[in-house]
């Protein structure tokens, strides 16, 4: 990875693009190793995590993780998702965080040096080219290793370097249970969290999908 220590460094993470990727090669993430990976590169201006939250229910199974990242030096952006149901019947659950991520990192690239974003979704090459003529350098981190892959050409193309996430697992994915003998702060979504998300092949972790039957 190419980094200087005396860089501005902000990382914005997208969510459920970012646990779709690793789950696709088989790891979970340990939010508190990837802050550190990137805290010892540079300086280190703002970790942003990006996600929508399903408003309405009595327990969320990804709200430990968002309560811990944010006592622990992220800054989290939500939002509620929006239900619609499909032609088919579907009850789907949509909870694009885009335009948030996008319009932070044009507010923030004054500020910075070096965005570091963790997503696939080719609908990010444009901010990515606007910031980079703001004299800001992109790398974007996901996988082209998972099948489908996760990065859309074009982002990739556009980014100043690609980083692949498989490359960065020694270094910020959770160790096993049986091998890691600190208490955790934090539990990663449980099984089930984004198991409904389709991917609809353009990159950005597809959209989860709720059948009605499921929901009685």
């Amino acid at each position: 990875m190419d980094f200087n220590s005396q860089e501005r460094i902000g990382l914005f993470i997208d969510g459920a693009n970012l646990y779709a990727a690793a789950r696709s090669l088989g790891f979970d993430i340990d939010y508190k190793r990837l802050r550190e990976e990137f805290a010892d590169k540079g300086r280190l201006i703002r970790a942003l995590y990006y996600t929508a939250l399903v408003e309405d229910q009595e327990y969320s199974p990804i709200r430990p993780l968002v309560d811990w990242l944010d006592y622990n030096g992220y800054t989290l952006v939500t939002k509620p998702t929006k239900e619609f149901t499909d032609s088919m019947g579907r009850r789907k659950v949509k909870g694009d965080m885009d335009i948030e991520i996008a319009v932070d990192m044009m507010i923030m690239a004054e500020a910075l040096d070096h965005i570091v974003l963790f997503s696939g979704d080719g609908d990010f090459r444009r901010v990515v080219e606007a910031v980079q003529h703001r004299g800001v350098r992109v790398s974007v981190v996901s996988t082209l290793r998972s099948q489908p892959p996760m990065i859309a050409d074009e982002l990739r193309r556009q980014a100043d370097s690609f980083i692949e996430l498989q490359e960065l697992e020694p270094l910020i994915a959770r160790e096993p249970k049986w091998r890691n003998e600190r208490p955790r702060a934090v539990r990663e979504p449980m099984d089930g969290e984004y198991d409904e998300y389709e991917d609809d092949g353009d990159g950005d972790g597809g959209e989860m999908v709720d059948e009605v039957s499921h929901s009685a």
